[in-house]
């Protein structure tokens, strides 16, 4: 079976302005060679996800698969416009503004889901005293602390306004966005390392549970990668998206920029 999909129309927010990210602030995004302050990947891939929970409803969100890569930025303000193509059962996802190719991914329901234990994602404390990000800080083969979130209430409407989400589904169903998962994943970065700029590069991420309105999250991450490329530095993760210390919600792998090649340089 294909088929298009209705094309799914966002103006782009940059949720960041005030990060500890610089580069999401529009004077040091052009530093590096930017327009200006970047949307966040996390919040590009939370439009991106409108388009098989649109498809799919909550068997997405209780089972989906999505993959994206993040190839170009989305401004702030911008239009960004969120194209599908569905083939067998797998929606092409294409991110465009500006007139620039922004993001691609993939969507699907797989079958199954994959047999994962919480035992095997162990919950490690954050780092006592965050120190300037090196390579140092991001271990090969280390388990990263990190401390839980939750949006509940105002927050978790505030988020819903945030990246435009306009599919009545998380506020009728007492539902968490899948977004917010990603939002943990940034979140280990952060809790072990005082960054500068930094960028989302892409992730996978498996959807496992759906995650309830105001559950405490946390993402329990072991580093599989650590490496430089072309002048960047770049870090991978494999973690277990937990909800309130014992649910599984997602299992995801998340690919930054932890240093850009100005700043490595440096």
């Amino acid at each position: 079976m294909t088929g298009l999909i209705e094309t799914y129309r966002v103006e782009a927010y940059n949720t960041a302005k005030q990060s500890e990210n610089k580069m999401h602030d529009d004077t040091v995004a052009r530093r590096f060679g930017f327009a200006g302050g970047l949307v966040p990947g996390v919040d590009v891939m939370a439009y991106m996800m409108h388009l098989p929970v649109a498809a799919w409803g909550r068997a997405f969100l209780e089972r989906g698969l999505i993959e994206t890569r993040f190839v170009k930025p989305v401004y702030d303000g911008e239009l960004a416009e969120v194209r599908g193509q569905e083939t067998d059962g797998v929606i092409t996802i294409e991110v465009e503004s500006r007139g620039e190719l922004c993001a691609t991914g993939t969507a699907s329901l797989p079958a199954g889901l994959p047999t994962l234990s919480i035992s095997d994602y162990p919950a490690t404390a954050p780092v006592a005293e965050r120190k300037p990000v090196s390579p140092a800080s991001y271990p090969l083969g280390q388990w990263l602390g990190s401390m839980p979130r939750s949006w509940a209430g105002d927050a978790a409407d505030e988020y819903l306004d945030d990246i435009r989400e306009t599919d009545g589904i998380y506020v009728r169903e007492g539902l968490g966005h899948p977004g917010l998962l990603q939002r943990v994943m940034n979140k280990v970065l952060v809790d072990n390392a005082v960054l500068g700029p930094w960028i989302h590069v892409g992730s996978r991420m498996q959807l496992l549970n759906a995650a309830r309105r105001g559950d405490e999250i946390i993402a329990r991450a072991k580093v599989t990668g650590n490496y430089e490329k072309k002048g960047h530095r770049f870090v991978e993760f494999d973690a277990l998206v937990v909800g309130n210390g014992i649910t599984p919600l997602a299992h995801c792998r998340h690919i930054a920029i932890y240093q850009p090649r100005e700043q490595a340089a440096a």
